[in-house]
């Protein structure tokens, strides 16, 4: 039966809860546990899959097809143990579970309440797939006190205390800020949150404090004995240069060492960090620069799309160059010329998105690579909307376009070369799709099989010609524009194994252009970049040193 470590926040948000326990997660595995990553969040959407971007940055697709929070991205990049549905879950999941239920009459007629029906729906979850790891590591969303968050914090406190002893541990991470005024460091704050968990039943076994300053022994000492934990569980938490140096800053911190200690688990089996000792060479000792320009529509908040920036990283380390992103509004083309704001760039990047908004800027980027030359890399969206830029510039079709934006207005507008997928295989069973279906979880969504061409470039990416890669759309490219296109130059280098649904489509005589109709992105890793990316980022090499 898995060990239970519950990762709260508190103070304020976004100190680093996901990054800590991935961290944390990648720790555990390097002294030979295995681990599985949770995510509880207290939001009332069903899941992140009909939020904006700007609320709440990317999401984050599993192969089992679940939207879920980008922090499961984090897990998977640091641990390499592939997220499930079940690794994520939000209140409002959990009060459409307890609804349900009542409705089907299966509570025999009892009032409904928080305790004990919705926290029991909680600890449900928390029990899947218990006895499959060493260690589940779940991290609560948002802080302390939050009104939302209670029916959260009261399942883990009657979870831990239903186990054995020694079962679950809890680690609060907390803020130590810095008054520039006096020249300290206060600590007052995270006693504070302290005492608004304890009053809550929870007792942390673990502080982490995080500090953009060194904090004194004097002060880690004062906070073990107003928190009432141990000092050596009081464990610093600094500002890194890098994300990826979080493992080996926080083993050097004692992180790894102080759960161990928490679950008296002695000896300790000794780590190997021979994993992130590599990932930091790469990362640090890079022998050159790229520069590639991400054209998109959610460029606002650089979170909305997260795994793309990381797999950029790691297509860097696998090539030990450094891959300087630049984020630009897709929007800026269609009102101006996009050669001045290209101009200097290695490789050109497109990725996905949703809505005709920013979308005839996106197809001037892809026209701006094609012509000029440049590796582009279209996903999504960013692969419709250079199928597109070739069906008008060489097919002739002046008013190709997708099926998506004439649904937004209710005007046919457009040659639909990009169509409302309406049926598609799954497993053993065909899903069917309107236009008018709800908009939440209704997508291709999850791991598909591609087959590839062989002697394409996709194929010669990865090295073999059958992958499976994570999709979330509504729209595909229509085959039946694929002669047309083909005699134009662009390759339908990929499919669905029965032929029907274009996966990856490559331009012939190009140095580099490719577009994916799926989301490689999402399965790239730190100590195993994605080798699209990884190819990606060559070709930008190549471009470098010619210029």
């Amino acid at each position: 039966m898995a060990r239970y470590v519950f990762i709260t926040g508190g103070v304020v948000s976004s100190l680093g809860k996901g990054l800590a326990s991935a961290a944390l997660g990648a720790l555990l595995q390097a002294r030979g546990f295995t681990v599985r990553l949770r995510k509880l969040d207290p939001y009332l959407n069903v899941d992140p899959g009909t939020m904006s971007p700007f609320e709440h940055g990317e999401v984050f697709v599993t192969d089992d097809g679940a939207e879920t929070d980008l922090d499961l991205g984090h897990y998977e990049r640091f641990t390499g143990v592939s997220a499930r549905a079940t690794d994520s879950i939000s209140a409002g999941r959990i009060y459409s579970n307890v609804l349900e239920r009542e409705r089907r009459g299966d509570y025999l007629g009892k009032t409904i309440q928080v305790v004990p029906h919705v926290t029991n729906e909680i600890k449900d979850f928390l029990r899947i797939g218990e006895d499959e790891v060493d260690f589940m590591l779940c991290e609560i969303g948002g802080t302390v006190g939050d009104i939302e968050g209670l029916p959260f914090f009261e399942a883990i406190r009657q979870f831990a205390h239903e186990r054995p002893r020694n079962a679950c541990i809890f680690v609060h991470v907390t803020l130590l800020p810095f008054l520039a005024a006096s020249g300290e460091l206060k600590t007052k704050p995270t006693q504070h949150s302290v005492k608004e968990l304890r009053a809550i039943g929870i007792a942390p076994d673990i502080l982490l404090c995080r500090s953009e300053h060194p904090i004194p022994e004097k002060e880690r000492e004062k906070i073990a004995l107003f928190c009432n934990v141990r000092p050596d569980a009081v464990i610093p938490a600094y500002d890194l240069s890098s994300i990826y140096e979080a493992p080996l800053a926080y083993h050097r911190a004692g992180l790894d060492r102080a759960v161990l200690d928490a679950f008296a688990i002695s000896p300790a089996p000794r780590p190997d960090l021979r994993r992130w000792e590599d990932v930091l060479d790469r990362l640090h000792n890079a022998e050159g620069e790229v520069r590639v320009a991400i054209v998109g529509k959610y460029t606002r908040l650089e979170d909305a799309y997260k795994s793309i920036a990381e797999a950029l990283t790691h297509g860097g380390m696998a090539n030990r160059v450094r891959v300087r992103a630049e984020w630009i509004d897709a929007e800026i083309f269609e009102r101006e010329d996009p050669s001045p704001w290209l101009e200097g760039f290695h490789a050109i990047l497109v990725p996905g998105g949703f809505g005709e908004r920013g979308t005839e800027g996106k197809i001037k980027a892809a026209r701006f690579a094609r012509r000029r030359r440049i590796p582009y890399l279209g996903i999504c969206l960013g692969m419709q909307m250079a199928v597109i830029e070739v069906a008008r510039d060489c097919v002739g079709l002046a008013n190709a376009g997708s099926e998506e934006f004439d649904v937004e207005t209710g005007q046919k507008r457009f040659e639909p070369v990009v169509y409302h997928l309406k049926e598609w295989v799954q497993g053993n069973r065909t899903i069917e799709r309107k236009p008018s279906d709800a908009k939440g979880g209704t997508m291709r969504l999850g791991a598909y099989t591609a087959v590839l061409a062989p002697g394409s470039r996709a194929a010669a990416a990865y090295g073999t010609t059958t992958v499976e890669e994570r999709h979330r759309h509504r729209y595909e490219v229509d085959i039946r524009y694929r002669d047309r296109l083909e005699r134009c130059g662009m390759v339908f280098s990929g499919m669905s194994p029965d032929g029907r649904l274009p996966e990856i489509v490559e331009l012939k005589d190009h140095p580099w252009f490719i577009g994916v109709q799926f989301h490689p992105e999402l399965k790239s890793k730190p100590f195993a970049p994605h080798p699209l990316f990884a190819d990606f980022v060559r070709a930008a090499v190549e471009v470098s040193r010619l210029v």
